[in-house]
């Protein structure tokens, strides 16, 4: 999901793809608008994403205002508690939610379904392109 975003986002401007793991504050500032991407687990955003607001959180608090931001939730089931988790976070930040939340609904319910890897399809992928496509563009011509 975030490469197809990724790759859409390229397109139109100047796109970095990073891990939450290997995101900096540094990141964050250099950046002029986010698309958040994050698997949700146990109806919470995945520790890892988490993980990532706790390290940047405070250090650009009062620096990334009025930024544009857009995310897409990968989740099991509903997918509404990871998103409104990043969204609360963004608020906080005081960023633009730019387009509703993207949520693609894997319906893994059992273990198995959950511990495999997912696989998502060519109609989702278009979504994820679209919304890369549109944050890209609205950057590109400094729309937000």
């Amino acid at each position: 999901m975030a490469e197809a975003t990724a790759d859409a986002a390229r397109e139109e401007t100047e796109t970095f793809l990073k891990h939450a793991t290997e995101a900096t504050a540094a990141d964050l500032l250099a950046a002029d608008g986010y698309i958040f991407a994050a698997p949700e687990n146990l109806a919470a955003i995945a520790g890892v994403m988490k993980d990532f607001y706790d390290r940047t959180y405070y250090e650009v608090l009062g620096m990334i205002e009025g930024r544009p931001y857009a995310q897409m939730v990968c989740a099991g089931s509903d997918g509404e508690n990871a998103a409104r988790q990043t969204a609360r976070i963004a608020t906080g930040w005081r960023l633009k939610a730019v387009q509703e939340p993207l949520i693609i609904c894997t319906h893994a319910q059992t273990t198995e379904q959950i511990l495999a890897e997912k696989t998502i399809t060519e109609d989702d992928l278009a979504r994820c392109r679209d919304l890369g496509a549109a944050i890209g563009a609205g950057l590109a011509m400094g729309i937000f």
